[in-house]
């Protein structure tokens, strides 16, 4: 299953039913799961922690060194989930001592020419559309969608269901299950079609629908909308998790709804 003409260091461990094609170049301290398929010409660097069923096509450079001035060498990682396609030329490094890991979920697809930059932390089940770049230090949630050429700030974190349209600067927090668009990035309704995809109920999108036009619609300042939407709905896990996500922004959270 093993090309003659790609190169594997002999401390690689590699998983049974592996496919490796011609010209691929495997570092040593890397481990791959059972059935991933490497492409042609990919380049896997020390750290890289490839899961099962995997599909990585040719370019690809996987666990690469950070491209930050303060990496000094440490023993960091990256950590890719099952069932994960990684097109081509796809770049990913791996973290540095802030987090000591580049972490890519299960059943994600990264698209071609994506790049994710050191101690990214992204969630289960996402789409990156291609030349999507996420700086350093990104934290993104579960189902996520970004769409072509988005570009995410340092630091920024994006809420579970999120959708962010093509070509969009990201430098504030995006919070769960919203739609983004515009210049400024700004919030343009809930994604509704990902969450009736995604099993979400009729009353829980309204919920959502409810919350954030408190939050964006209504004109209050970020802190009363919390708070009257903290009172005038019951607790269940998508309120909580809405309100926990905004309260715990460092970089603060997108614009509102503007009606343009």
């Amino acid at each position: 299953m093993i090309q003659p003409l790609a190169y594997i260091h002999p401390q690689a461990i590699i998983a049974d039913n592996v496919v490796i094609e011609p010209f691929v170049t495997i570092h040593k301290n890397v481990v791959i799961g059972e059935g991933t398929w490497i492409g042609p010409n990919v380049t896997i660097m020390d750290g890289a922690r490839i899961g099962k069923n995997c599909r990585i096509f040719p370019g690809a450079v996987i666990s690469a060194i950070p491209q930050d001035l303060k990496y000094n060498g440490e023993d960091t990682t990256v950590e890719i989930g099952d069932n994960t396609t990684i097109r081509e030329c796809v770049t990913i490094n791996k973290g540095t001592k802030d987090k000591w890991k580049t972490v890519i979920g299960k059943n994600c697809l990264i698209q071609a020419y994506c790049h994710i930059a050191h101690d990214c932390v992204v969630g289960d089940n996402c789409i990156f559309s291609n030349s999507t770049t996420l700086a350093g230090h990104i934290t993104i949630g579960d189902h996520v969608v970004l769409a072509g050429l988005v570009a995410i700030h340092q630091f920024c974190k994006v809420g579970s269901h999120a959708f962010i349209t093509g070509g969009s600067l990201v430098r504030k927090d995006v919070p769960p299950y919203v739609k983004a668009a515009r210049e400024p990035l700004s919030y343009v309704g809930i994604n509704s079609v990902g969450l009736r995809r995604r099993g979400y109920s009729s009353e829980q999108i309204n919920e959502i629908q409810d919350i954030y036009r408190t939050l964006f619609v209504k004109k209050y300042n970020i802190a009363s909308a919390l708070d009257i939407i903290e009172a005038e709905h019951q607790p269940t896990e998508i309120r909580d998790e809405i309100l926990d996500f905004i309260r715990n922004s460092n970089r603060g959270i997108m614009k509102g709804f503007t009606g343009a």
